[in-house]
């Protein structure tokens, strides 16, 4: 029989290699949790078709963003290309929302100017809400302007989920044609 010091020894190895591997363990996890994020964001981009919209142009997005609110029963309508008042969609429905759309460059954020010409749209077309729907990001800035006016924000990543959610048959690759062959 083992004495009572080789025991706590014993023991008190044990313990250290248990902690050893739990702080192992705990090292990894976040690399592993990284990993896994990376994985669920390229299959959510590549069935959502975000890289094709990052190919549209404007009026291209504005079309495909009609198609969409159409597809969830409001009477969407794209507006004209300059005078819109700051709002490139108007959706009729159950309530009457106006969009303004942002397609950018990956890299480019929209700043708060988007959120206050919605915001003023708004106004002028008698709408309940007011939405920033952009393939990119927004500044802080248009982000604290806009919850501070009630604006909707959707960024690239709340996109992909709201297109990968309405599953439409139109896809993005779609709309990258020229204007003519919309219609």
């Amino acid at each position: 029989m083992k004495d009572m010091y080789t025991l706590i020894t014993d023991y008190e190895a044990l313990l250290l290699l248990l902690i050893g591997v739990l702080l192992f363990v705990l090292s990894i996890f976040p690399n592993i949790m990284k990993v896994v994020k990376r994985k669920q964001r390229y299959r959510l981009m590549k069935r959502s078709g975000i890289k094709d919209i990052d190919q549209m142009q404007g009026y291209q997005f504005e079309e495909y963003l009609k198609v969409l609110f159409k597809g969830l029963g409001y009477r969407p309508i794209v507006t004209k290309k300059s005078g819109d008042y700051g709002a490139d969609v108007v959706l009729k429905g159950r309530n009457k929302i106006v969009i303004q759309a942002k397609r950018y460059g990956y890299k480019h954020n929209v700043s708060m100017d988007a959120v206050r010409e919605v915001f003023a749209s708004m106004f002028f077309y008698k709408a309940d809400e007011a939405w920033v729907i952009t393939n990119s990001f927004f500044t802080k800035q248009a982000m604290i302007l806009a919850k501070a006016c009630g604006v909707k924000l959707l960024n690239r990543y709340e996109l992909e989920e709201f297109i990968v959610k309405i599953n439409p048959a139109q896809q993005p690759k779609q709309f990258t044609r020229k204007r003519s062959d919309l219609h």
